[in-house]
């Protein structure tokens, strides 16, 4: 299985709800622009109903697509991590290169097993 998942999880701070929201269309834009015909398949972003907590559910094509990802978005990210709490997951087997480039991520990984 060559395809990645993530899950990426945000917990927003106090008052900065429609801030996260901005920095959502922004990281959207970017992706929709730079990604869709690249490796990007799934790049969803999902909002609790009191908008305290933001998940991303994305899926890429292999490794390569999701290291396009990461030299996409950079600043959006940092931007992002300013006003929120972060925690990722990666599903998926993970080349050497993008494992050495999540590693300051802290992700939890999860290996393919088994599956349709």
């Amino acid at each position: 299985m060559n395809k990645i998942q993530l899950t990426a999880r945000f917990k927003i701070h106090a008052g900065k709800p429609e801030e996260a929201k901005k920095i959502a269309a922004e990281c959207l834009a970017i992706v929709k622009e730079k990604e869709e015909d690249k490796g990007a398949l799934q790049y969803d972003w999902f909002l609790s109903s009191d908008q305290t907590e933001c998940v991303v559910r994305e899926t890429y094509v292999d490794s390569n697509a999701v290291l396009i990802h990461m030299g996409n978005l950079g600043e959006p990210l940092d931007k992002i991590l300013a006003i929120a709490d972060f925690d990722l997951g990666i599903y998926g087997n993970m080349s050497e290169e993008l494992k050495n480039a999540v590693v300051g991520l802290n992700p939890k990984v999860y290996s393919f097993y088994q599956g349709l």
